[in-house]
Protein backbone atom coordinates (compact mmCIF):
# COMPACT_ATOMS: atom_id res chain seq x y z
CA UNK A 1 0.00 0.00 0.00
CA UNK A 2 1.52 3.07 -1.05
CA UNK A 3 1.69 6.15 1.48
CA UNK A 4 -1.00 8.11 -0.51
CA UNK A 5 -3.13 5.07 0.75
CA UNK A 6 -2.80 5.14 3.76
CA UNK A 7 -5.46 5.66 5.98
CA UNK A 8 -4.78 5.10 9.96
CA UNK A 9 -1.96 7.94 10.36
CA UNK A 10 -1.17 9.79 13.66
CA UNK A 11 -3.44 12.67 12.56
CA UNK A 12 -6.44 10.63 12.30
CA UNK A 13 -6.37 9.32 15.17
CA UNK A 14 -5.62 12.26 17.27
CA UNK A 15 -9.21 13.57 15.54
CA UNK A 16 -10.80 10.44 16.23
CA UNK A 17 -9.40 10.73 19.93
CA UNK A 18 -10.70 14.02 20.49
CA UNK A 19 -14.16 13.24 19.06
CA UNK A 20 -14.68 10.21 21.44
CA UNK A 21 -13.82 12.21 24.42
CA UNK A 22 -16.32 14.68 23.16
CA UNK A 23 -18.94 12.30 22.62
CA UNK A 24 -18.34 10.76 25.74
CA UNK A 25 -19.52 14.10 27.06
CA UNK A 26 -22.44 13.67 25.09
CA UNK A 27 -23.61 10.46 25.83
CA UNK A 28 -23.96 10.64 29.18
CA UNK A 29 -26.50 12.75 29.35
CA UNK A 30 -28.79 10.75 26.67
CA UNK A 31 -30.27 8.92 29.23
CA UNK A 32 -29.97 11.72 32.20
CA UNK A 33 -31.50 14.61 30.59
CA UNK A 34 -34.52 12.82 30.17
CA UNK A 35 -35.21 11.83 33.92
CA UNK A 36 -34.17 15.33 34.86
CA UNK A 37 -36.91 16.67 32.91
CA UNK A 38 -39.44 14.68 34.15
CA UNK A 39 -38.20 13.49 37.98
CA UNK A 40 -36.13 16.81 39.04
CA UNK A 41 -38.20 19.46 36.86
CA UNK A 42 -41.86 17.78 36.74
CA UNK A 43 -42.32 18.00 32.87
CA UNK A 44 -44.47 15.32 31.16
CA UNK A 45 -43.51 13.17 27.47
CA UNK A 46 -43.74 16.20 25.43
CA UNK A 47 -41.69 18.29 27.59
CA UNK A 48 -39.25 15.15 27.44
CA UNK A 49 -39.76 15.33 23.73
CA UNK A 50 -38.91 19.32 23.81
CA UNK A 51 -35.91 19.18 25.98
CA UNK A 52 -33.91 16.34 23.91
CA UNK A 53 -35.27 18.36 20.52
CA UNK A 54 -33.91 21.40 21.51
CA UNK A 55 -30.48 20.76 21.52
CA UNK A 56 -30.79 19.72 17.73
CA UNK A 57 -32.77 23.32 17.35
CA UNK A 58 -29.21 24.66 18.24
CA UNK A 59 -27.28 22.51 15.48
CA UNK A 60 -29.87 22.89 12.55
CA UNK A 61 -29.65 26.90 13.42
CA UNK A 62 -25.42 26.37 13.05
CA UNK A 63 -24.78 23.35 10.35
CA UNK A 64 -25.15 24.95 7.13
CA UNK A 65 -22.99 27.98 8.49
CA UNK A 66 -20.50 25.67 9.84
CA UNK A 67 -19.96 24.13 6.63
CA UNK A 68 -19.27 27.07 4.91
CA UNK A 69 -17.10 28.28 7.49
CA UNK A 70 -14.91 24.88 7.86
CA UNK A 71 -14.30 25.78 3.67
CA UNK A 72 -13.74 29.32 4.26
CA UNK A 73 -11.84 29.40 7.54
CA UNK A 74 -10.93 25.87 8.51
CA UNK A 75 -11.75 22.73 10.03
CA UNK A 76 -9.88 23.31 13.57
CA UNK A 77 -11.27 26.35 14.72
CA UNK A 78 -15.08 24.28 14.54
CA UNK A 79 -13.62 21.17 16.38
CA UNK A 80 -11.74 23.64 19.16
CA UNK A 81 -14.83 26.36 19.23
CA UNK A 82 -17.47 23.50 19.07
CA UNK A 83 -16.39 21.52 21.73
CA UNK A 84 -15.17 24.26 24.24
CA UNK A 85 -18.77 25.76 23.60
CA UNK A 86 -20.76 22.46 24.61
CA UNK A 87 -18.77 22.34 27.95
CA UNK A 88 -19.95 26.13 28.79
CA UNK A 89 -23.56 24.99 28.15
CA UNK A 90 -23.69 21.65 30.29
CA UNK A 91 -22.12 24.13 32.85
CA UNK A 92 -25.57 25.92 32.73
CA UNK A 93 -27.41 23.15 33.23
CA UNK A 94 -27.09 23.31 37.19
CA UNK A 95 -29.05 26.52 36.92
CA UNK A 96 -32.02 25.09 35.20
CA UNK A 97 -34.91 25.24 37.53
CA UNK A 98 -37.47 24.74 34.99
CA UNK A 99 -37.77 23.40 31.55
CA UNK A 100 -37.78 26.65 29.94
CA UNK A 101 -34.47 27.94 31.49
CA UNK A 102 -33.12 24.65 30.34
CA UNK A 103 -33.96 25.09 26.59
CA UNK A 104 -31.18 27.55 26.23
CA UNK A 105 -28.53 25.68 27.65
CA UNK A 106 -29.75 23.26 24.86
CA UNK A 107 -29.57 25.18 22.51
CA UNK A 108 -26.32 26.72 23.10
CA UNK A 109 -24.85 22.84 23.16
CA UNK A 110 -26.89 22.32 20.29
CA UNK A 111 -24.76 25.34 18.40
CA UNK A 112 -21.45 23.84 19.42
CA UNK A 113 -21.98 20.76 18.67
CA UNK A 114 -22.89 21.85 15.16
CA UNK A 115 -19.86 23.36 14.38
CA UNK A 116 -17.66 20.63 16.41
CA UNK A 117 -19.34 17.76 14.20
CA UNK A 118 -19.25 19.80 10.77
CA UNK A 119 -15.59 20.23 11.75
CA UNK A 120 -14.09 16.96 12.44
CA UNK A 121 -16.22 14.90 10.20
CA UNK A 122 -14.86 17.48 7.37
CA UNK A 123 -11.29 16.91 9.00
CA UNK A 124 -11.30 13.02 8.82
CA UNK A 125 -12.69 13.07 5.13
CA UNK A 126 -9.93 15.56 4.31
CA UNK A 127 -7.06 12.81 5.98
CA UNK A 128 -8.98 9.79 3.78
CA UNK A 129 -8.05 8.97 0.93
CA UNK A 130 -10.71 8.67 -1.90
CA UNK A 131 -11.06 5.32 -2.23
CA UNK A 132 -11.11 4.58 1.62
CA UNK A 133 -13.56 7.60 2.78
CA UNK A 134 -16.48 5.23 3.69
CA UNK A 135 -14.16 3.30 5.86
CA UNK A 136 -12.87 6.63 7.19
CA UNK A 137 -16.26 7.49 7.95
CA UNK A 138 -17.18 4.82 9.75
CA UNK A 139 -13.34 4.54 11.91
CA UNK A 140 -14.59 7.71 12.73
CA UNK A 141 -18.42 6.98 14.34
CA UNK A 142 -15.96 4.38 16.36
CA UNK A 143 -15.79 7.49 18.52
CA UNK A 144 -19.33 8.60 18.02
CA UNK A 145 -21.07 5.37 19.11
CA UNK A 146 -17.71 4.78 21.98
CA UNK A 147 -19.59 7.62 23.57
CA UNK A 148 -22.89 6.13 23.03
CA UNK A 149 -22.30 2.84 24.34
CA UNK A 150 -20.43 4.00 27.72
CA UNK A 151 -21.76 7.34 27.81
CA UNK A 152 -24.86 6.45 29.37
CA UNK A 153 -23.70 3.52 31.63
CA UNK A 154 -21.31 6.41 33.00
CA UNK A 155 -23.93 9.49 33.64
CA UNK A 156 -26.12 6.85 35.11
CA UNK A 157 -23.85 5.47 37.37
CA UNK A 158 -23.13 9.17 38.23
CA UNK A 159 -26.68 9.94 38.80
CA UNK A 160 -26.92 7.26 41.40
CA UNK A 161 -30.41 8.28 41.71
CA UNK A 162 -30.38 12.31 41.92
CA UNK A 163 -27.01 13.67 41.74
CA UNK A 164 -27.37 15.63 38.33
CA UNK A 165 -24.83 18.09 39.44
CA UNK A 166 -22.10 15.57 39.42
CA UNK A 167 -22.95 14.41 35.76
CA UNK A 168 -23.08 17.98 34.53
CA UNK A 169 -19.50 18.57 36.12
CA UNK A 170 -17.81 15.56 34.59
CA UNK A 171 -19.65 16.37 31.08
CA UNK A 172 -18.24 19.60 31.01
CA UNK A 173 -14.83 18.40 31.49
CA UNK A 174 -15.14 16.07 29.33
CA UNK A 175 -16.17 18.81 26.31
CA UNK A 176 -13.44 21.07 27.27
CA UNK A 177 -10.58 18.72 27.35
CA UNK A 178 -11.51 17.86 24.08
CA UNK A 179 -11.45 21.12 22.86
CA UNK A 180 -8.05 21.58 24.78
CA UNK A 181 -6.79 18.70 22.83
CA UNK A 182 -8.46 19.49 19.44
CA UNK A 183 -5.54 22.59 19.56
CA UNK A 184 -2.83 19.76 18.73
CA UNK A 185 -5.15 19.06 15.47
CA UNK A 186 -3.26 19.94 11.97
CA UNK A 187 -5.38 22.25 9.82
CA UNK A 188 -6.53 19.93 6.69
CA UNK A 189 -7.95 22.95 4.36
CA UNK A 190 -5.86 23.71 1.74
CA UNK A 191 -5.64 27.42 1.25
CA UNK A 192 -7.25 28.79 -2.60
CA UNK A 193 -4.37 29.30 -5.34
CA UNK A 194 -3.65 33.13 -5.13
CA UNK A 195 -5.32 34.72 -8.10
CA UNK A 196 -8.09 31.55 -8.14
CA UNK A 197 -11.40 32.81 -8.23
CA UNK A 198 -12.99 32.12 -4.88
CA UNK A 199 -15.02 28.48 -4.81
CA UNK A 200 -18.68 27.95 -4.89
CA UNK A 201 -19.30 27.49 -0.85
CA UNK A 202 -23.07 27.16 -0.99
CA UNK A 203 -25.38 27.25 1.95
CA UNK A 204 -27.30 24.30 1.25
CA UNK A 205 -25.36 21.60 -1.20
CA UNK A 206 -27.63 20.16 -3.51
CA UNK A 207 -25.27 17.15 -3.57
CA UNK A 208 -26.47 16.48 0.27
CA UNK A 209 -30.23 16.94 -0.15
CA UNK A 210 -31.63 13.26 -1.23
CA UNK A 211 -29.15 11.47 1.23
CA UNK A 212 -29.89 14.00 3.83
CA UNK A 213 -33.46 12.94 3.83
CA UNK A 214 -33.09 9.68 3.99
CA UNK A 215 -30.57 10.15 7.01
CA UNK A 216 -33.48 12.17 8.47
CA UNK A 217 -36.00 9.34 7.82
CA UNK A 218 -33.75 6.78 9.32
CA UNK A 219 -32.33 8.96 12.00
CA UNK A 220 -36.29 9.79 13.76
CA UNK A 221 -36.35 6.82 15.38
CA UNK A 222 -32.59 7.14 17.00
CA UNK A 223 -34.13 10.36 18.35
CA UNK A 224 -37.29 8.31 20.04
CA UNK A 225 -35.59 5.58 21.42
CA UNK A 226 -32.93 8.02 23.08
CA UNK A 227 -35.07 10.12 24.39
CA UNK A 228 -37.82 7.41 25.65
CA UNK A 229 -36.06 4.24 26.68
CA UNK A 230 -35.19 5.63 29.74
CA UNK A 231 -38.42 6.26 30.66
CA UNK A 232 -39.71 3.11 28.53
CA UNK A 233 -37.44 0.59 30.49
CA UNK A 234 -39.51 0.42 33.79
CA UNK A 235 -42.62 -0.99 31.95
CA UNK A 236 -41.04 -3.70 30.77
CA UNK A 237 -39.48 -4.50 34.55
CA UNK A 238 -35.66 -2.70 34.18
CA UNK A 239 -34.37 -0.77 36.94
CA UNK A 240 -32.07 1.63 34.14
CA UNK A 241 -31.68 1.65 30.53
CA UNK A 242 -27.47 1.52 30.74
CA UNK A 243 -27.79 -1.85 29.71
CA UNK A 244 -30.04 -1.31 26.80
CA UNK A 245 -27.32 1.84 25.47
CA UNK A 246 -24.15 -0.29 26.47
CA UNK A 247 -26.05 -3.31 23.79
CA UNK A 248 -26.57 -1.08 21.52
CA UNK A 249 -23.53 1.23 21.44
CA UNK A 250 -21.40 -1.77 21.02
CA UNK A 251 -23.42 -3.35 18.46
CA UNK A 252 -22.50 -0.44 16.33
CA UNK A 253 -19.10 -0.30 17.27
CA UNK A 254 -18.21 -3.89 16.37
CA UNK A 255 -20.07 -2.96 13.21
CA UNK A 256 -18.03 -0.31 12.37
CA UNK A 257 -14.61 -1.41 13.31
CA UNK A 258 -14.90 -4.72 11.84
CA UNK A 259 -17.12 -3.97 8.88
CA UNK A 260 -15.83 -0.35 8.19
CA UNK A 261 -15.29 -1.32 5.02
CA UNK A 262 -18.90 -2.56 3.87
CA UNK A 263 -20.27 1.15 2.60
CA UNK A 264 -17.01 0.97 0.41
CA UNK A 265 -17.32 -2.36 -0.85
CA UNK A 266 -21.43 -2.75 -1.66
CA UNK A 267 -21.84 0.80 -2.29
CA UNK A 268 -24.33 3.21 -0.65
CA UNK A 269 -27.82 1.95 -2.39
CA UNK A 270 -27.09 -1.42 -0.41
CA UNK A 271 -25.39 -0.67 2.37
CA UNK A 272 -28.35 1.95 3.02
CA UNK A 273 -30.95 -0.08 2.05
CA UNK A 274 -29.75 -2.83 4.97
CA UNK A 275 -29.38 0.10 7.23
CA UNK A 276 -33.14 1.49 6.42
CA UNK A 277 -34.37 -2.17 6.63
CA UNK A 278 -33.11 -3.05 9.54
CA UNK A 279 -33.77 0.25 11.88
CA UNK A 280 -37.41 -0.71 10.71
CA UNK A 281 -37.12 -4.01 11.89
CA UNK A 282 -35.60 -2.69 15.25
CA UNK A 283 -38.55 -0.16 16.09
CA UNK A 284 -40.83 -3.08 14.99
CA UNK A 285 -39.53 -5.75 17.75
CA UNK A 286 -39.37 -3.19 20.13
CA UNK A 287 -43.19 -2.60 20.09
CA UNK A 288 -44.05 -5.80 19.63
CA UNK A 289 -42.06 -7.67 22.41
CA UNK A 290 -42.90 -5.68 25.35
CA UNK A 291 -40.29 -7.88 27.39
CA UNK A 292 -37.10 -7.44 28.44
CA UNK A 293 -35.92 -9.84 25.65
CA UNK A 294 -37.71 -7.83 23.24
CA UNK A 295 -36.01 -4.87 24.34
CA UNK A 296 -32.94 -6.10 24.04
CA UNK A 297 -32.89 -7.94 20.88
CA UNK A 298 -35.13 -4.91 19.18
CA UNK A 299 -32.22 -2.63 20.22
CA UNK A 300 -29.30 -5.16 18.92
CA UNK A 301 -31.42 -5.14 15.44
CA UNK A 302 -31.90 -1.08 15.58
CA UNK A 303 -28.08 -0.52 15.85
CA UNK A 304 -27.21 -3.22 13.56
CA UNK A 305 -29.45 -0.59 11.20
CA UNK A 306 -28.17 2.46 12.09
CA UNK A 307 -24.41 0.84 11.91
CA UNK A 308 -24.74 1.57 8.30
CA UNK A 309 -26.85 4.30 8.10
CA UNK A 310 -24.78 7.88 8.46
CA UNK A 311 -21.42 6.16 6.75
CA UNK A 312 -23.36 5.42 3.72
CA UNK A 313 -25.50 8.46 3.20
CA UNK A 314 -22.52 10.85 4.38
CA UNK A 315 -20.34 8.62 1.57
CA UNK A 316 -23.20 9.01 -0.81
CA UNK A 317 -23.45 12.89 -0.38
CA UNK A 318 -19.67 13.42 -0.54
CA UNK A 319 -19.73 11.69 -3.82
CA UNK A 320 -18.22 13.79 -7.16
CA UNK A 321 -17.85 16.63 -4.25
CA UNK A 322 -15.01 18.82 -4.48
CA UNK A 323 -12.52 19.27 -1.52
CA UNK A 324 -13.40 23.34 -1.76
CA UNK A 325 -17.06 22.09 -1.60
CA UNK A 326 -16.78 19.32 1.55
CA UNK A 327 -17.79 21.13 4.39
CA UNK A 328 -20.70 22.23 2.97
CA UNK A 329 -21.66 18.88 2.24
CA UNK A 330 -21.19 17.63 5.40
CA UNK A 331 -22.69 20.58 6.83
CA UNK A 332 -26.09 19.71 4.94
CA UNK A 333 -26.29 16.38 5.49
CA UNK A 334 -25.39 16.36 9.38
CA UNK A 335 -28.10 18.97 9.40
CA UNK A 336 -30.51 16.50 8.62
CA UNK A 337 -29.58 14.64 11.43
CA UNK A 338 -30.17 17.32 13.52
CA UNK A 339 -33.67 17.47 12.02
CA UNK A 340 -34.70 14.11 12.90
CA UNK A 341 -33.52 14.38 16.36
CA UNK A 342 -35.19 17.71 16.85
CA UNK A 343 -38.75 17.50 14.91
CA UNK A 344 -38.23 13.82 15.66
CA UNK A 345 -38.10 13.81 19.62
CA UNK A 346 -41.14 16.27 19.63
CA UNK A 347 -43.13 14.15 16.78
CA UNK A 348 -42.84 10.99 19.32
CA UNK A 349 -43.29 12.86 22.16
CA UNK A 350 -46.99 13.45 21.09
CA UNK A 351 -46.77 10.42 19.93
CA UNK A 352 -46.06 9.08 23.47
CA UNK A 353 -48.61 11.18 24.80
CA UNK A 354 -51.42 10.00 22.57
CA UNK A 355 -50.86 6.31 22.45
CA UNK A 356 -47.76 5.18 24.20
CA UNK A 357 -44.27 4.59 24.05
CA UNK A 358 -45.01 0.82 21.56
CA UNK A 359 -47.28 3.64 19.13
CA UNK A 360 -44.36 5.94 18.86
CA UNK A 361 -41.88 3.08 18.39
CA UNK A 362 -44.27 1.61 15.27
CA UNK A 363 -44.45 5.61 14.40
CA UNK A 364 -40.58 5.44 14.21
CA UNK A 365 -40.70 2.27 11.94
CA UNK A 366 -42.73 3.28 9.27
CA UNK A 367 -40.63 6.52 8.58
CA UNK A 368 -37.63 4.35 8.18
CA UNK A 369 -39.57 2.66 5.87
CA UNK A 370 -40.22 5.76 3.94
CA UNK A 371 -36.57 6.48 3.77
CA UNK A 372 -35.66 2.86 2.49
CA UNK A 373 -38.50 3.73 -0.64
CA UNK A 374 -36.98 7.16 -0.97
CA UNK A 375 -33.46 5.28 -1.22
CA UNK A 376 -34.52 2.48 -3.59
CA UNK A 377 -36.52 5.21 -5.80
CA UNK A 378 -33.10 6.50 -7.37
CA UNK A 379 -33.98 10.09 -6.99
CA UNK A 380 -30.45 10.32 -6.67
CA UNK A 381 -28.72 9.03 -9.90
CA UNK A 382 -25.24 8.52 -7.89
CA UNK A 383 -27.15 5.19 -6.63
CA UNK A 384 -27.18 3.38 -9.83
CA UNK A 385 -23.40 4.52 -10.38
CA UNK A 386 -20.74 2.53 -9.50
CA UNK A 387 -18.07 3.32 -7.36
CA UNK A 388 -15.76 5.69 -9.35
CA UNK A 389 -15.03 9.32 -8.94
CA UNK A 390 -15.46 10.67 -12.42
CA UNK A 391 -18.82 8.66 -12.98
CA UNK A 392 -20.10 10.25 -9.98
CA UNK A 393 -19.29 13.72 -10.75
CA UNK A 394 -21.66 12.70 -14.16
CA UNK A 395 -24.11 11.88 -12.34
CA UNK A 396 -23.76 14.74 -9.88
CA UNK A 397 -24.13 17.12 -12.62
CA UNK A 398 -27.36 15.47 -13.25
CA UNK A 399 -28.86 16.38 -9.47
CA UNK A 400 -31.64 19.34 -9.67
CA UNK A 401 -30.50 22.35 -9.31
CA UNK A 402 -29.76 24.45 -6.13
CA UNK A 403 -32.37 25.42 -3.88
CA UNK A 404 -32.92 29.38 -3.72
Amino acid sequence: MSSGDRLLTPRFALVVVVGLAYFFSLGMLLPVVPLFVEDALGGGSVAVGVAVGAFSVGAVLLRPFAGRIGDRMGRRILIVGGALTVGVAVALYPLAQSVAVLLPARVLGGIGEAAFFVGAGTMVTDLAPEARRGEAISYWSVAVYGGLAFGPALGEWLLDHDHYSRVWVVSAVLAVFAGLLALATHETMHPPTPGAAAPRQPLLHRAALAPGTVLFLGMVPLAGFAGFIPLYVTDVGLEDSRGVFLLYGCVVLAVRIFGARVPDRIGALRAGTLATGGIAAGMVALAAVPRPWGLYAGTAVLALGMSQLYPSMLMLALTGVPGTERGSAVGTTSSFFDLSQGLGAVLLGGVVAAVGYRGSFVAAAVLAVAGLALLRSGVDPRVRQPVDPAAAEVALENLEPDPP
